[in-house]
């Protein structure tokens, strides 16, 4: 009669080990879900307990504990908490219950290199029905299903189980100021480095964005003519999150994955969650949203608008408040139009000056980072390397805010400065050509036959840039903020490196490291590893348990992306599949980084090797030396503190 219960397909399914405490005395079981083979070096159990940090038999377990005389036989398990996830049942769960105990017997000499005999693999381990008695190596026979009171107590122990799965080293791995590679590049070949100015060069403090939504919402109401109700909102910098996806029709903000499907709870019309269900009929009975029909590459439109740059934060802020006033007043209106106005009142903060004049006033407060920015340019020009820099800003406001992080003679840094530049058509249109600034900004007549170093130079377009200073391919090095109007074309038309600053990944690297979010993942992971591993058994008791580990998962998932944001979560990542902006963070750069002083951590000559980060049908090695803090590989303690 084959098991029903899902307690006994557990234990079929997953080997028991258990060890002996030399120190407490007592027994402690683990339930290893990966289905690794331990292979790494043994020690005794004592070292092995306080080494990663579990103070009883209660605790997680990493443990494969072959007990030996005295229980001094043990073998580390590679960490499971980013491959499936494991349990570790406590033992009076099995008080009074009669099982017995049949120790295999490995005999290990503490600190040496190898085992006397290699451990074992996990193989199928089961309950004897006849003795009761646990047989390494036997077939559950199905005779003595345990008791269904049982499933629910492991229900209790796991629930409980998880503050304890990772061991303190494991926290604190990600360096926020690390540079992380898409692609492999070697700085020593590049010898040209190109910049954006906004929010590359200049850092500005996320104290702009409220003055740009106050003047675009009080330009809607006075321009506009707009409700004056609209007053009523301020700017919320906790609501919106970069990469967000705005449906035009429909009034809805959303956050989409790398497979166009919208991340199901970061729907919102106004400032109104839209129900699952309600987003799910708006298009057609699916969450897939076909963005190649209703988003040009830009992501401009014209039914679908992805908002990419650090600017669009105030933008999607107030048109989520705006939307929110006419539906709460149910007051009628065009979509599009609303839509078009919020969008022109944005621009119109930019083009009128505005920005640049708040900015101007007050340089300390708005600009961050200068003096690393001045540290980078020094140490790249000193090395011998050819700067020029490509921004859509007017030369005014960039020669002063050049002049307070850099110096007054912060041109001869540069071999070619380019404003006014109008990218990401820059990059694709032949028609513009280049024209001369005075240093007051006045337009020459001349024709442009060179780029001269020490010069200021507007418009024109990348073929022109290209045949004058014939810098071309891979040893470019350009960084921008905006993956389309900075990055893509220059990766996919002309074969540039490019690096993209990414301020956002500080704060989420920040977080990434804390304890909360690493128990957080690794529970969701050990459940996922349970529902994955346990579908097949469809019993009634078994359906219930399915069910509740379903519900906590998702609870979990739901906690772990407030972490970051409440309403859209992490910029790079839905639930489990990466965001399209990171879909296209990965596509368009080699590079990315929180700011652009993270280069000052490198040497000129370093190369940059991505992490092979596993497919599905791999095994991740690399994590998994890693996370278990067995560095066997060389080296890799030693660069641990950058990644």
């Amino acid at each position: 009669m084959a098991p029903t219960s899902l307690m006994a397909a557990i234990e079929r399914s997953w080997p028991g080990r258990w060890g002996l405490d030399s120190e407490t005395s007592e027994f402690g079981r683990l339930v290893q879900v990966g289905g690794i083979s331990p292979h790494l070096a043994p020690c005794t159990t004592t070292a092995l307990w306080k080494k990663l940090g579990p103070s009883g038999p209660q605790s997680y377990g990493f443990l494969s504990l072959e007990a030996g005389s005295g229980g001094q036989a043990c073998g580390l398990l590679p960490h499971p908490a980013l491959f499936l996830g494991g349990l570790s049942i406590p033992r009076n769960i099995l008080k009074g219950r009669g099982e017995s105990l049949d120790l295999a017997r490995t005999q290990c000499q503490e600190g040496a290199a190898q085992p006397s005999r290699p451990l074992p693999s996990w193989g199928t381990t089961g309950l004897c029905a006849e003795s009761h008695r646990w047989h390494p190596g036997t077939q559950d026979r199905g005779k003595g299903h345990l008791r269904s009171s049982f499933i629910r107590e492991l229900m209790s122990a796991v629930s409980h189980v998880h503050p304890d799965l990772l061991p303190p080293e494991v926290c604190s791995l990600l360096n926020p100021a690390a540079i992380y590679a898409n692609n492999e590049i070697s700085l020593r070949d590049v010898e040209v480095y190109g910049f954006d100015y906004d929010y590359t060069l200049a850092q500005y403090a996320d104290t702009l964005h409220p003055e740009i939504f106050t003047a675009a919402r009080d330009i809607l109401i006075e321009h506009y003519k707009y409700p004056e109700g609209i007053r009523k909102y301020d700017y919320n910098p906790s609501f919106a999150i970069r990469g967000l996806h705005y449906d035009i029709q429909k009034s809805l903000l959303m956050k989409i994955d790398a497979f166009h499907y919208v991340q199901l709870g970061t729907a919102y019309r106004g400032l109104q969650p839209v129900p699952d269900e309600e987003v799910i009929d708006l298009y057609g009975g699916t969450q897939h949203i076909p963005l190649y029909q209703m988003s040009g590459f830009y992501g401009k439109g014209p039914s679908i608008k992805q908002f990419m740059d650090i600017f669009s934060l105030p933008e999607m802020a107030l048109l989520s408040c705006v939307v929110d006033h006419f539906l709460g007043h149910g007051l009628e209106f065009d979509q599009a139009h609303l839509y078009k106005d919020v969008t022109d009142a944005i621009r119109d903060v930019h083009v009128k000056g505005l920005m640049y004049q708040w900015i101007e006033r007050d340089m300390e407060k708005y600009i961050l980072r200068g003096d690393e920015t001045f540290a980078v340019l020094s140490r790249l020009v000193a090395h011998g390397k050819q700067l020029f820099l490509i921004t859509n800003s007017p030369f005014s406001f960039v020669d002063k805010g050049m002049r307070h992080m850099v110096g007054a003679d912060w041109r001869q840094l540069f071999d070619v400065v380019i404003v006014q530049a109008d990218k990401p058509s820059f990059f694709t249109d032949r028609r513009k050509p280049f024209r001369k600034l005075d240093e007051k900004g006045s337009l020459h007549w001349d024709r442009i036959t060179r780029l001269e170093k020490g010069k200021i130079y507007r418009q024109g377009n990348l073929f022109d840039f290209l045949r004058l200073t014939e810098w071309r391919g891979p040893r470019v090095l350009y960084f921008g903020d905006h993956l389309y109007s900075d990055l893509a074309d220059l990766m996919l038309r002309h074969g540039w490196r490019t690096g993209a600053i990414i301020p956002e990944l500080e704060r989420e690297i920040r977080i990434i490291n804390t304890e909360q979010y690493m128990h957080s993942l690794t529970w969701q992971q050990a459940l996922t590893g349970l529902l994955e591993r346990m579908q097949t058994y469809q019993d009634a008791e078994s359906r219930q348990v399915l069910a509740a580990w379903m519900k906590e998962r998702q609870e979990l998932r739901c906690i772990t992306k407030a972490l970051f944001n409440a309403q859209f979560g992490s910029i790079f990542r839905t639930f489990h599949n990466p965001t399209y902006f990171s879909r296209r963070l990965v596509r368009f750069s080699d590079l990315y980084m929180a700011s652009l002083s993270c280069l000052l951590n490198y040497r000129v000559d370093f190369t940059f090797y991505p992490r092979r980060t596993p497919l599905q049908h791999e095994a991740p090695l690399w994590m998994d030396q890693l996370c278990t803090g067995c560095m066997k590989t060389p080296f890799l303690g030693d660069m641990a503190h950058i990644r």
